[in-house]
Protein backbone atom coordinates (compact mmCIF):
# COMPACT_ATOMS: atom_id res chain seq x y z
CA UNK A 1 0.00 0.00 0.00
CA UNK A 2 1.38 3.35 -1.04
CA UNK A 3 0.66 6.30 1.21
CA UNK A 4 2.07 9.64 2.15
CA UNK A 5 3.11 12.76 0.28
CA UNK A 6 6.45 13.79 -1.18
CA UNK A 7 7.35 17.23 -2.55
CA UNK A 8 9.46 16.72 -5.67
CA UNK A 9 10.84 18.64 -8.63
CA UNK A 10 10.81 17.78 -12.31
CA UNK A 11 14.16 18.28 -14.02
CA UNK A 12 14.56 20.15 -17.30
CA UNK A 13 13.75 16.97 -19.26
CA UNK A 14 10.55 16.28 -17.30
CA UNK A 15 11.99 13.50 -15.16
CA UNK A 16 10.89 12.88 -11.59
CA UNK A 17 12.81 10.92 -8.96
CA UNK A 18 10.72 8.34 -7.12
CA UNK A 19 11.39 8.59 -3.35
CA UNK A 20 13.53 5.68 -2.07
CA UNK A 21 10.77 4.33 0.19
CA UNK A 22 8.49 3.85 -2.83
CA UNK A 23 11.23 3.02 -5.32
CA UNK A 24 12.15 -0.18 -3.50
CA UNK A 25 8.51 -1.29 -3.34
CA UNK A 26 8.00 -0.55 -7.04
CA UNK A 27 11.09 -2.54 -7.98
CA UNK A 28 9.83 -5.51 -5.96
CA UNK A 29 6.23 -5.23 -7.15
CA UNK A 30 6.76 -4.54 -10.86
CA UNK A 31 10.50 -4.34 -11.56
CA UNK A 32 10.15 -0.56 -11.93
CA UNK A 33 7.69 -0.91 -14.81
CA UNK A 34 5.07 1.83 -14.46
CA UNK A 35 2.16 3.25 -16.40
CA UNK A 36 1.20 6.92 -16.27
CA UNK A 37 -2.12 8.32 -17.42
CA UNK A 38 -4.18 11.46 -17.14
CA UNK A 39 -6.93 11.89 -14.55
CA UNK A 40 -9.81 14.28 -15.28
CA UNK A 41 -9.32 15.99 -11.90
CA UNK A 42 -6.07 17.48 -13.19
CA UNK A 43 -3.38 15.08 -12.01
CA UNK A 44 -1.39 12.20 -13.44
CA UNK A 45 -2.00 8.70 -12.16
CA UNK A 46 1.04 6.45 -11.63
CA UNK A 47 0.32 2.71 -11.54
CA UNK A 48 2.60 -0.28 -11.09
CA UNK A 49 2.16 -2.02 -14.46
CA UNK A 50 0.31 -5.10 -13.11
CA UNK A 51 -2.23 -2.88 -11.34
CA UNK A 52 -2.68 -0.80 -14.50
CA UNK A 53 -3.18 -3.88 -16.66
CA UNK A 54 -6.20 -4.87 -14.56
CA UNK A 55 -7.66 -1.35 -14.86
CA UNK A 56 -6.87 -1.23 -18.58
CA UNK A 57 -8.92 -4.37 -19.22
CA UNK A 58 -11.89 -2.91 -17.32
CA UNK A 59 -11.67 0.42 -19.15
CA UNK A 60 -11.37 -1.25 -22.56
CA UNK A 61 -14.62 -3.12 -21.86
CA UNK A 62 -16.64 0.04 -21.17
CA UNK A 63 -19.62 0.58 -23.48
CA UNK A 64 -19.50 2.89 -26.49
CA UNK A 65 -21.20 5.74 -24.58
CA UNK A 66 -18.04 5.95 -22.41
CA UNK A 67 -15.68 6.34 -25.39
CA UNK A 68 -14.64 9.88 -24.36
CA UNK A 69 -13.60 8.58 -20.94
CA UNK A 70 -11.69 5.71 -22.56
CA UNK A 71 -9.77 8.32 -24.53
CA UNK A 72 -8.90 10.19 -21.36
CA UNK A 73 -7.59 7.12 -19.55
CA UNK A 74 -6.35 4.79 -22.31
CA UNK A 75 -5.49 7.38 -24.93
CA UNK A 76 -3.21 9.20 -22.50
CA UNK A 77 -1.60 6.09 -20.97
CA UNK A 78 2.16 5.85 -21.25
CA UNK A 79 4.33 2.91 -20.18
CA UNK A 80 7.60 4.01 -18.58
CA UNK A 81 10.43 2.29 -16.76
CA UNK A 82 12.41 3.66 -13.85
CA UNK A 83 15.99 4.34 -14.81
CA UNK A 84 18.99 3.26 -12.75
CA UNK A 85 18.71 6.42 -10.65
CA UNK A 86 15.03 5.75 -9.80
CA UNK A 87 13.68 8.43 -12.13
CA UNK A 88 10.75 8.31 -14.53
CA UNK A 89 10.12 10.51 -17.54
CA UNK A 90 6.74 12.22 -17.64
CA UNK A 91 5.91 12.89 -21.28
CA UNK A 92 5.46 16.55 -22.27
CA UNK A 93 1.93 15.77 -23.51
CA UNK A 94 0.89 14.51 -20.07
CA UNK A 95 2.57 17.41 -18.27
CA UNK A 96 0.86 19.90 -20.58
CA UNK A 97 -2.56 18.18 -20.29
CA UNK A 98 -2.62 18.65 -16.52
CA UNK A 99 -0.75 21.97 -16.34
CA UNK A 100 2.25 20.49 -14.54
CA UNK A 101 5.30 22.68 -14.05
CA UNK A 102 8.45 22.08 -12.01
CA UNK A 103 7.17 21.67 -8.43
CA UNK A 104 5.08 18.52 -8.00
CA UNK A 105 3.57 16.44 -5.22
CA UNK A 106 3.53 12.65 -5.26
CA UNK A 107 0.65 11.23 -3.21
CA UNK A 108 0.41 7.56 -2.27
CA UNK A 109 -3.20 6.46 -2.81
CA UNK A 110 -3.08 2.80 -1.79
CA UNK A 111 -2.49 0.79 -4.96
CA UNK A 112 -1.24 3.72 -7.03
CA UNK A 113 -0.02 7.32 -6.86
CA UNK A 114 -1.29 10.71 -7.95
CA UNK A 115 1.21 13.27 -9.27
CA UNK A 116 0.00 16.85 -8.94
CA UNK A 117 1.35 20.23 -9.83
CA UNK A 118 2.06 21.50 -6.30
CA UNK A 119 0.15 24.78 -6.67
CA UNK A 120 -2.85 23.05 -8.27
CA UNK A 121 -3.01 20.48 -5.44
CA UNK A 122 -2.91 23.21 -2.79
CA UNK A 123 -5.76 25.03 -4.56
CA UNK A 124 -7.76 21.81 -4.93
CA UNK A 125 -7.35 20.92 -1.25
CA UNK A 126 -8.31 24.44 -0.13
CA UNK A 127 -11.51 24.22 -2.19
CA UNK A 128 -12.31 20.79 -0.73
CA UNK A 129 -11.82 22.05 2.83
CA UNK A 130 -13.89 25.17 2.18
CA UNK A 131 -16.71 23.01 0.80
CA UNK A 132 -16.92 20.97 4.00
CA UNK A 133 -17.07 17.25 4.45
CA UNK A 134 -19.30 15.40 1.98
CA UNK A 135 -22.39 13.63 3.29
CA UNK A 136 -20.92 10.21 2.44
CA UNK A 137 -18.31 10.78 5.17
CA UNK A 138 -20.71 11.97 7.86
CA UNK A 139 -20.31 8.78 9.91
CA UNK A 140 -16.53 8.59 9.52
CA UNK A 141 -14.38 9.23 12.56
CA UNK A 142 -10.81 8.57 13.71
Amino acid sequence: MFQGAAALNLDAKGRMSIPARHRDALVLQCEGRITLTRHPHGCILLFPRPVWESHREQIAAWPMNARAWQRIFLGNASDVDMDGAGRILIAPELRHAVGMDRDVMLLGMGTHFEIWDAAKLAENEAQALAGGMPETLSNFSF
